[in-house]
Parts: structure tokens; C-alpha cells; sequence
């Protein structure tokens, strides 16, 4: 097609030369590069005219729809909840019984030495094995040691346990002693049984079933008049 354009402006432009070479003789010769002007214009708004009635071959790409970002892999995995394992209760326990001696605030001197005992009785439901320890855990230990089981101690059976201690020499009033059961790993159990003495209350003395009493200060004797006789 843009063959035949420029044939046909090509003849066009040879006619008209034509045209002016034969009336050179009647009328002014026209300018050449104003006609070459017009034919140039006129070739390109036919190109113009045909570039824009072919077919587009690219269509115009439109901005696709904005992606939307993937929500992150923890948000979409179900979450994964550990198993839970149940916590399991020792077989071992020790139950406070009576106190043997030195009953809750017995009196005593500073420095004074005593021994305590309780009675505890095993209801849990393994036996205590030899080793297993008695042992101070808090309050003032007033020099006591840790007893260590020589032999083991079957269930449900009592058990008498002593230790051995001194009053303080650098406080007076109520002083307490804590002691629990533990395996001989370290593992406490039961109860917590303790001794309560008030330091500067008096002396310890032995009774018969060997218990501790505190001792009773004697009456200070006053004198009694002697009546006299009547004459």
C-alpha cells in the first residue's frame, strides 16, 4: 500500500512539473519546493492515516490486580501442643505423731543440752528405705545432725526419732527447729515436725517415762511466830 502512495505522489509531482513546463510561456513558473512541501506533508498524513488503521499486533498490558501478600507458614500450620504428662505422686510419706519429749515451749537454760523426740509413723505406701535421712530445714538447728535410717521402715509402721541439741547461748525466748523425712537423694516428703523451747525458762529435768519437765523453783520458807503463854 505505501508502494501505490508513493507511485501516485510521484506522478502527481511529475504532472505538475509537466503542467508548468508547458504554460512557462502564459503564467509565472510556481515554486517547486513549495509543491514538494505540500506532497511531502500530504505522503506522511497518508502514513499517519494507515499506520493508524492497521491492526495493533501488542495490546496494551493493563496493571494486573495487586497480589495479596501469603499469610506466613506459622499463621497457617495448626499449632502443635506438647503432651502433657501428669505429675505423678511420691509413694513416700510421713505423718507427725506425738511429741516424746520436750513438748512445745519447754522451757530451758542457754547452753542447756537436750534431746528431742518424735513419733512418726510411715503412711505412705512404699517403705522407707536404710539411708533415708532426717534432717534439719529450717529455724535454729541448736547443733542438731541429721539422722540417717540404719534399716528400712514398713509401712504403716511408727518409728520413735531422737535428736540430739543445745539451747543458744546468744538469745532467749521461743526458739524453733525444723525437721522433715527425705530420701537419701535429698527428696523431702511428709510432714514438717519441729521443737518449740523458750531459752532462760529454767532447767531440764528428767521424769520417769523420759519426758522433760521444767523445773518447779522451791518455796522460800518464811518464819511462823511462836505463840507465847499466857500468864
Amino acid at each position: 500500500m505505501r508502494r501505490q502512495l508513493v507511485t501516485t505522489l510521484m506522478v502527481g509531482i511529475f504532472l505538475l512539473t509537466a503542467c508548468n513546463s508547458g504554460a512557462s510561456n502564459r503564467t509565472p513558473t510556481p515554486d517547486l519546493n513549495l509543491i514538494k512541501t505540500q506532497v511531502v506533508e500530504t505522503y506522511a498524513a497518508a502514513i499517519t492515516q494507515t499506520a493508524a488503521a492497521q491492526p495493533t499486533l501488542f495490546p496494551t498490558l493493563t496493571a494486573s490486580a495487586t497480589i495479596a501478600p501469603i499469610a506466613t507458614l506459622a499463621s497457617t500450620l495448626p499449632a502443635i501442643s506438647q503432651p502433657t504428662v501428669a505429675a505423678t505422686k511420691s509413694c513416700y510419706n510421713m505423718t507427725f505423731v506425738s511429741d516424746v519429749t520436750i513438748p512445745d515451749n519447754t522451757p530451758v537454760s542457754p547452753g542447756q543440752t537436750f534431746t528431742k523426740t518424735w513419733k512418726v509413723v510411715n503412711n505412705g505406701s512404699c517403705a522407707w528405705d536404710a539411708g533415708f535421712k532426717f534432717a534439719f530445714v529450717s529455724g535454729d538447728a541448736m547443733n542438731g545432725a541429721t539422722y540417717t535410717l540404719p534399716s528400712s521402715v514398713a509401712v504403716n509402721a511408727t518409728l520413735d526419732i531422737s535428736i540430739g541439741m543445745t539451747a543458744p547461748t546468744n538469745k532467749t525466748g521461743a526458739v524453733q527447729s525444723n525437721w522433715q523425712m527425705s530420701t537419701a537423694a535429698g527428696q523431702f516428703f511428709g510432714n514438717q515436725v519441729y521443737v518449740i523451747v523458750v531459752v532462760g525458762g529454767g532447767t531440764l529435768t528428767p521424769t520417769a517415762t523420759g519426758a522433760v519437765a521444767s523445773a518447779t523453783p522451791s518455796a522460800t520458807p518464811t518464819a511462823t511466830p511462836t505463840p507465847t503463854a499466857t500468864p
